[in-house]
């Protein structure tokens, strides 16, 4: 066995699979999350739920996630509800229920560190879990020298399911880069080992997007030039790689196509910024539209503060993020004296930055964001007292401000 065994859990479905808990009735059927709360099912006039439709969806929101049989349409998530709509009129919606993926997250990251405590937390549904040690304890299962290791991966998808009623995908392999390809190939409900010497059967046929790591622009320049799979970047001359995409990126690339990751599993990280955003249904101006958009603001600012409040964090740093209509999008911080916590210092703070923007042109998206966080935050913090950064004026409306 090889000295280190790191495995990929990756929830099925996640959202799509929480709602089928509550919805049994639409097991197999196509379902999209992402929808308002108006697409709450509603009771018929004979009692049975009345679900909505994606034919019947107006507006700019996109799909959080969608079930296996909605994704045999090409229906995924990222992909605006207009344009599914287009592509599975059919698909049944559902709003989103965040405090209810956040619950099943909470139970399954529970029952996975009942038998392996050494998790990397990626997210609501998905970790990394070192089984190094665990494993060495596994020996043998019918004559597969890797049958024990296989079983301790079966053991937590099993208290997986006992603890959530949720399916979970595993990959294992010698480190992350490989556990974490591993884990999208035999879904839902996976359990697939990757070896190094897998690699030309396995990894190399592959798309290069499905190294993590590898974006759609970086994805696009390699197919441009004529490096589609996995395998044809592993061929490629390392030297050629790095005076294309740089030396740090060319070095990557080059050293993942052969699966050669070193990562550690990191089992705590503290945050780096806390942050909270909405894009509107329809295009709001500035001025035409002030109330609605300073309510917005307010909202967000006070979800921040929420976060901050349950975290004990305090922010010496808050920004703002704008989206104009033609998609340009604009980022401003305000750097403060001291850390802020509530949410009428965020939204006084989040004021000052929007008078370093030209708001003349409509908005369909905003957001706040607070970083430089601290832990300890006592009592109305005095940050505010900080000077904003130079600029000219505004004199557009400030939401209120």
């Amino acid at each position: 066995m090889a000295e280190r065994w790191i495995a990929h859990l990756d929830m099925d479905a996640f959202y799509a699979s929480v709602e089928l808990l509550r919805y049994p009735q639409l097991k197999g059927q196509p379902v999209v999350i992402g929808g308002r709360r108006e697409h709450q099912p509603r009771a018929g006039a004979d009692g049975q739920l009345q679900f909505s439709r994606l034919r019947d969806y107006t507006g700019r929101g996109v799909i959080t996630t969608a079930t296996y049989a909605a994704r045999a349409f090409g229906v995924r998530s990222g992909l605006g509800l207009m344009k599914a709509a287009a592509l599975a009129p059919d698909c049944i919606l559902l709003p989103v229920d965040f405090e209810a993926y956040r619950a099943a997250s909470r139970r399954f990251k529970a029952a996975v560190r009942e038998i392996a405590p050494v998790i990397e937390d990626r997210g609501i549904d998905e970790i990394y879990i070192d089984l190094s040690e665990l494993a060495q304890g596994r020996g043998s299962v019918a004559h597969d020298p890797l049958g024990g290791l296989k079983q301790l991966a079966q053991d937590i998808k099993n208290n997986v399911r006992a603890a959530t009623a949720l399916t979970c995908s595993i990959g294992l392999a010698p480190n992350k880069l490989l556990a974490k390809i591993a884990s999208e190939l035999d879904k839902p409900d996976g359990l697939t080992l990757i070896r190094p010497e897998d690699l030309a059967t396995r990894i190399w046929p592959l798309s290069v997007r499905a190294i993590n790591g590898v974006g759609p622009k970086a994805a696009q320049r390699l197919e441009d030039l004529g490096v589609h799979s996995i395998g044809e970047l592993a061929a490629c001359d390392p030297a050629w790689l790095i005076q294309r995409f740089g030396k740090s990126y060319g070095a990557w690339l080059h050293e993942s196509a052969h699966g050669r990751d070193e990562r550690p599993v990191v089992t705590h990280s503290e945050s780096v910024s806390i942050s909270h955003e909405t894009t509107f249904e329809r295009d709001l101006h500035a001025v035409r539209d002030r109330a609605e958009l300073g309510a917005i603001l307010d909202r967000l600012c006070e979800a921040l503060a929420r976060d901050l409040s349950k975290k004990n964090l305090g922010a010496r740093t808050i920004g703002i993020k704008l989206r104009f209509e033609g998609f340009k999008t604009v980022t401003r911080d305000q750097t403060l004296e001291a850390p802020v916590q509530a949410a009428a210092d965020i939204r006084r703070a989040a004021g000052l930055c929007l008078k370093r923007v030209d708001l003349s042109k409509r908005l369909r998206l905003m957001g706040v964001r607070a970083a430089g966080l601290e832990g300890a935050v006592q009592g109305p913090a005095s940050g505010l007292r900080a000077r904003p950064k130079a600029h000219k004026p505004s004199n557009q409306s400030l939401f209120g401000e």
